[in-house]
């Protein structure tokens, strides 16, 4: 019996045709801008992003450092929600490595900012404050449950921002993802971005890997930046070219990945003693709450290795279950069919 895993969608492994691509890959020194295949990526990738150009980078926390290194001097603010990943999951990097002050304002539960309350905190002319350079937005939001952001809201985010002569950056980690759920094309929904960053290595399944897009110019400074931040790789057409076949080949089936969210969700929210959070699903994220006499989500976790399937816990009682390109309908059962042995 093959193992499940619904921790994440970075557990995906490259499909054949992937390895098949990354084997046959014509590469060359990408420091010298002279891998063909890094190149070609790059190309596409700021075509779907409709974006100038495009810099491929190891991971999509390296992408949000870049264009937070890229927009903005030390001591300089960014704002941000106080659930994005940028702020959570980033090991603190912006401040730490790029010296930039988070100003972190409330995620709403469908992951937007209160434009109302960004314009209040973008910071006046004064000696004792640092300038607001940038605004960071994440679509799909993780934390909020996987939830799209749609265009029209990060056009009139980007707007505010411009008006205020600050840069909008995205994290579009999950942009296809989101594209999926709103049936529209990522390009519309990064339009309004002065950058945006978007994984390979997550639902499109490639194994490593990231890209980085925005105006040749801002690019150009980002490639100077990678180089400082240990991201200048050599021969890395070979990992590029999964991240092509994904982009080819994995963006137009992430709808099947929702569909099943929808059918696990709706299944689980019939047992007693568990608790779907934050609603349907939206895209490929299920967050649920334990609320079990005698199990915990620790618990859960630990019974469902034993049925070899892989889980994680965010705390005590709550968990978030990933869905992928590697869960078909029978995983989605054994899923179900534990949960019910346990909660009944």
């Amino acid at each position: 019996m093959d193992w499940i895993d619904l921790r994440s969608d970075t557990v995906t492994l490259p499909t054949e045709s992937m390895r098949l691509a990354m084997a046959e890959a014509e590469v060359g020194d990408d420091v010298y801008q002279e891998d063909p295949t890094i190149n070609h990526l790059e190309t596409i990738a700021a075509k779907r992003m409709g974006k100038e150009s495009g810099l491929f980078i190891p991971s999509g926390t390296m992408g949000n450092l870049l264009a937070v290194m890229t927009w903005c001097n030390r001591g300089d603010e960014m704002i941000l929600g106080d659930r994005s990943h940028t702020f959570l999951y980033e090991v603190g990097g912006a401040a730490a490595i790029a010296g930039v002050h988070p100003h972190t304002l409330p995620n709403k539960e469908n992951g937007t900012l209160d434009l109302a309350a960004v314009e209040n905190a973008i910071r006046t002319q004064n000696i004792h404050f640092p300038t607001t350079r940038l605004l960071v937005l994440e679509n799909t939001h993780n934390a909020c449950g996987g939830v799209p952001l749609s265009a029209a809201y990060t056009a009139d985010a980007g707007r505010l921002a411009h008006e205020h002569g600050l840069k909008l950056h995205l994290d579009g980690a999950r942009i296809f993802n989101a594209a999926a759920a709103l049936d529209c094309t990522a390009g519309e929904l990064t339009a309004p971005a002065d950058s945006v960053t978007f994984c390979l290595s997550k639902g499109l399944a490639a194994p490593v890997g990231s890209v980085i897009c925005g105006t040749k110019e801002f690019i150009d400074t980002a490639r100077r930046n990678r180089k400082m931040l240990g991201g200048g790789m050599r021969q890395a057409g070979i990992l590029a070219a999964a991240g092509i076949v994904a982009l080819e080949g994995m963006t137009d089936r992430l709808a099947e990945d929702h569909k099943r969210t929808t059918q696990l969700a709706e299944a689980l929210e019939t047992l007693t003693g568990l608790t779907l959070l934050q609603g349907k699903p939206q895209s490929n994220m299920l967050f649920l709450r334990i609320d079990h006499p005698d199990i915990d989500a620790d618990t859960v976790v630990a019974r469902a290795f034993d049925k070899k399937i892989k889980l994680s816990a965010r705390n005590r009682t709550d968990m978030r279950l990933v869905v992928h390109y590697q869960i078909d309908d029978m995983a989605v059962n054994r899923v179900v069919q534990l949960f019910t042995e346990l909660l009944q």
